[in-house]
């Protein structure tokens, strides 16, 4: 019982700060504030431990891993967000808006684990017998940190793609400034003060969308390597529980198709050299792909690995 209650309010404690830290990363976006920024930091430190709470107490009482229902994997994702945030901010990088990818990622995967998920959906069950097995860490965690780590990645190119369309806009507009010639000098003057300061505020942007390039494929290369090592372990447990390698069970197919999504995206990188734009567009079609493969087979209630819920 201590165990429930320890759970429970960790869960809403957890919530409430995620909620907050959004609000404050947010805010950084538009005055930059190295305190604000160091606050958001340690809140996501003590979101990190109190989701820590919950999922430990969680194994506590259920009696094994909580990774065997929806609510345990979205707060095992939530848990992962805040956890990329801290090892990032460890490693000492200047990224002081990456708040603003990783706390609304954690706070809408907690939101939907706690407020919009049925309580049936909620609860601790034992678990049945094809997930009996020590493949169940192995697998369910890779697959789940694989999850966190290309969304982050996909979230960063989606921003990158987002800024280069306003860089563009601006330099279009400048460009079509100097066609006119019937500005009279002191229009002329404010016009060009005005240039001047947009393209120092581009020059910002465009270090900041380099910035979230690197993040970018660094995110989904550790998540292209841990959806690889998932697949193969799921593959092994496969084998073992249903005598099978390889089904063409729905979730399968899609994890193959994101794989091979991702994998597009690192050849482009890798061998064709490709940066900014171009790759972004490819990682951002693969939010879809990740999020189809998560959430989507499971609520359909479609093949065996689904959870169920609107069927």
């Amino acid at each position: 019982m201590i165990f429930i209650t320890l759970e429970h309010i960790s869960a809403h404690v957890s919530f409430s700060l995620t909620f907050v830290i959004t609000l404050i990363y947010w805010g950084t976006l538009v005055y930059k504030s190295e305190k604000l920024s160091n606050s958001g930091g340690k809140g996501m430190i003590v979101t990190c431990i109190c989701i820590t709470g919950v999922l430990v107490s969680r194994s506590f009482y259920s009696g094994h891993l909580p990774l065997s229902n929806l609510y345990e994997s979205f707060m095992f994702l939530s848990w992962t967000s805040s956890m990329i945030h801290i090892v990032i901010e460890l490693r000492g990088q200047d990224a002081w808006w990456l708040g603003a990818i990783t706390a609304p990622s954690a706070m809408l995967t907690h939101g939907f684990a706690t407020l919009g998920l049925p309580d049936k959906m909620q609860q601790s069950a034992m678990l049945v017998p094809a997930l009996q097995s020590h493949w169940l860490m192995m697998h369910v965690s890779m697959i789940l940190l694989s999850y966190a780590t290309l969304l982050c990645g996909s979230l960063s190119s989606i921003a990158l793609l987002v800024i280069a369309s306003q860089i563009n806009q601006k330099i279009f507009q400048n460009s079509f400034f100097f066609n006119k010639n019937w500005y009279s000098h002191d229009q002329q003057k404010k016009e060009l003060k005005h240039t001047f300061d947009l393209s120092f505020r581009n020059y910002r942007k465009w270090v900041f969308t380099n910035q979230l390039d690197q993040l970018s494929y660094r995110a989904i290369s550790l998540g292209f390597s841990l959806l690889t090592i998932g697949i193969l372990s799921g593959a092994v447990w496969a084998n073992e529980a249903w005598g099978s390698y390889w089904s063409w069970d729905p979730k399968e197919t899609w994890a193959l198709i994101t794989w091979i999504l991702f994998a597009i995206y690192l050849h482009t990188r890798i061998n064709r050299g490709w940066k900014g734009q171009k790759p972004a567009i490819v990682a951002s079609l693969g939010f879809i792909l990740v999020w189809t493969c998560y959430l989507g087979v499971d609520l359909l209630g479609i093949g065996l690995h689904s959870y169920g819920w609107l069927l």
